[in-house]
C-alpha cells in the first residue's frame, strides 16, 4: 500500500471503501456531514449501506447500535465535538450493551481551527475513555491509521472511540516498522533521560522536541500512545523506570486524556515527577493549527522547554 499526501479524514474515507469491498456486513452512518468526514466516498461506492440521519447525533448512535444489534458492523462518523451530545446514547445504547458499534470523531483537537472553541473538541478523549467497554484510539497520522483502522474494523470486537484530525496531517510514521495492537504503545526513539507520551498529529512536535533536546545533552524516549484504552502498562512502567521522567503531550485538555491515563497508571506502579502538556481551557479561532500550537505552547521547542524545566526542578 502507497501512503499518498492525503489527510487523515480522506484516509479514512478512502479506506473504508476498500474495507467495504472486503466486508459485505459494513454499514456507514453520519449526520450530515458525509462530505466534510469524507464518509460520502463510501455511500456514493455502496448506496445501500449508507445512511444519513441528518443533524441528530442522538438518533446517529441509536440508528448504529441497532444495526449492530442486527448483525451489522456499523461504523457512525461525525465530527467529535457534536458526538459528544450523545454521550448518554453513546453510554447507554452501545457502552452498556457492549455492542459492536465502531464511532470515529473527525475534525478533533485543534484541528477545525477557523471555526473556534464551538468546534474544538479538546474533552472527548476524558469523556470516552470513562466509559465501560469502550476503547480509545488515537492515530497519529495517515501510516496510523492504514495499519490500525482494518485491524479495528476487521477483527476487534465491541464498542472503540477513533478520534482524527481534519486537514492538518504531517507525516510522522511512515519510516517505522510496527504493527498495531489494541492496548500496545509503540516505543519509536529510545532514550534514558525522560520519557515523552504522546499520539496524535502533535506527535510530529515531539519528535521535534527530542531533537532539540539531544543537542542540549537530553536523551529522550518517545512513545506512541495510539491505544489510549485499553493502555500499555507494561511499556509505560518500563520507561518509568529506566528514564525517572516522564511528560505527556496532546491536543486535549490535561484534565482526564493521555497525560491523566499515564498518571493514573504509573500513580499505582512506579510514581514519577511528571508534566503534563496539553490545554486547560477551550479553545479560540485561528488561521491555522500552528497558530493554535504555538499560543497553547505545545510546540517542539515549547515542549523541549518543559521537559528541561522538569529535569531542572528535580535535578537541583
Amino acid at each position: 500500500m502507497e501512503l499518498a499526501d492525503v489527510s487523515m479524514r480522506d484516509a479514512v474515507g478512502r479506506l473504508l471503501c476498500e474495507l467495504g469491498d472486503e466486508l459485505g456486513d459494513l454499514v456507514i452512518v453520519t449526520a450530515d456531514v458525509g462530505k466534510a468526514t469524507r464518509a460520502y466516498l463510501f455511500g456514493i461506492k455502496f448506496p445501500g449501506r449508507y445512511f444519513n440521519v441528518g443533524i441528530s447525533e442522538q438518533h446517529l448512535i441509536d440508528f448504529a447500535a441497532g444495526i449492530a444489534v442486527a448483525g451489522g458492523r456499523p461504523i457512525a462518523i461525525a465530527f467529535a465535538m457534536f458526538l459528544m451530545r450523545a454521550w448518554e446514547q453513546i453510554r447507554n445504547a452501545v457502552g452498556r450493551m457492549n455492542l459492536n458499534v465502531k464511532i470515529v470523531g473527525t475534525h478533533a483537537g485543534f484541528s477545525d481551527h477557523a471555526d473556534g472553541s464551538s468546534h474544538q473538541s479538546l474533552e472527548d478523549i476524558a469523556l470516552m475513555r470513562t466509559i465501560p467497554n469502550m476503547s480509545v484510539v488515537v492515530p497519529s497520522d495517515v501510516a496510523d491509521i492504514y495499519r490500525s483502522l482494518p485491524i479495528i474494523v476487521k477483527d476487534i470486537k465491541g464498542p472503540l472511540y477513533y478520534r482524527i484530525g481534519r486537514d492538518y496531517s504531517p507525516r510522522i510514521t511512515n519510516d517505522y516498522d510496527y504493527e498495531f495492537k489494541l492496548g500496545k504503545a509503540y516505543v519509536l526513539e529510545d532514550g534514558y533521560d525522560v520519557a515523552i507520551v504522546s499520539s496524535g498529529p502533535i506527535l510530529y512536535e515531539v519528535l521535534n522536541a527530542a531533537k532539540e533536546l539531544r543537542k542540549l545533552g537530553v536523551n529522550a524516549a518517545i512513545i506512541n500512545l495510539m491505544s489510549i484504552k485499553p493502555i500499555d502498562e507494561v511499556t509505560l512502567e518500563i520507561y518509568a523506570r529506566k528514564c525517572g521522567y516522564v511528560v505527556t503531550v496532546e491536543e486535549h485538555s490535561i484534565y482526564g486524556g493521555l497525560g491523566s491515563a499515564v498518571a493514573e497508571v504509573l500513580v499505582t506502579k512506579y510514581p514519577v515527577p511528571m508534566k503534563l502538556l496539553g490545554t486547560s481551557t477551550y479553545g479560540r479561532s485561528a488561521k491555522n493549527v500552528r497558530d493554535l500550537l504555538n499560543y497553547y505552547g505545545l510546540t517542539a521547542p515549547a515542549v523541549a522547554k518543559s521537559v528541561i524545566e522538569l529535569l531542572t526542578m528535580y535535578r537541583r
